[in-house]
């Protein structure tokens, strides 16, 4: 490839790598999975990275690329590989600057998104992105109406989840 394409392409990632890497928070448990998730997804990105026409911005065709790449490795690692769970590792936060609440909060929002199945997760994970039901419906390929919908029952699945 050639060295106009390559360096449009990494500036493109550094200033879109958060996607990324909460894309692979929300399908990975521990740092390994995590940066091996992330690598995977980068090396799709940059598979993928020429035949990005320019139809939508680059960080709706990052969304994309990504959530489908996360979606695939997870559907396969769920056969074979375990991992371990969040809730396992002890984070080392100084006592002034913890807030268990939000802590908590947060712990019980990752357990219930866990939960979702995989086109949840991303509708969840758009949502809290702040992303417009146009962008989400142009990010997961299916319409507005059908995004709105099926926020609308993730929202009451988490609900019941959240409040038993």
């Amino acid at each position: 490839m050639n060295k106009e394409l390559e360096h449009s392409f990494v500036t493109n990632l550094e200033q879109n790598q958060n996607i990324v890497h909460k894309v692979c928070r929300i399908y990975t448990n521990d740092p390994d999975s995590h940066n091996d998730l992330f690598q995977e997804i980068t090396i799709q990105l940059w598979k993928a990275y020429p035949k990005f026409r320019g139809d939508a911005k680059f960080s709706t065709w990052m969304y994309r690329v990504a959530l489908n790449t996360a979606i695939t490795l997870y559907r396969r690692s769920k056969r074979s590989l375990n991992t371990t769970d969040i809730e396992s590792i002890d984070f080392k936060i100084k006592a002034e600057e913890y807030d268990d609440e939000v802590e908590q909060q947060l712990k019980l929002m990752y357990a219930a998104v866990k939960q979702l199945n995989d086109i949840e997760k991303a509708l969840v994970f758009l949502y809290l992105e702040d992303k417009s039901y146009k962008e989400i419906a142009e990010t997961m390929g299916i319409s507005e109406v059908n995004a709105r919908v099926k926020m609308n029952r993730v929202k009451t699945k988490l609900k019941k989840i959240l409040n038993p």
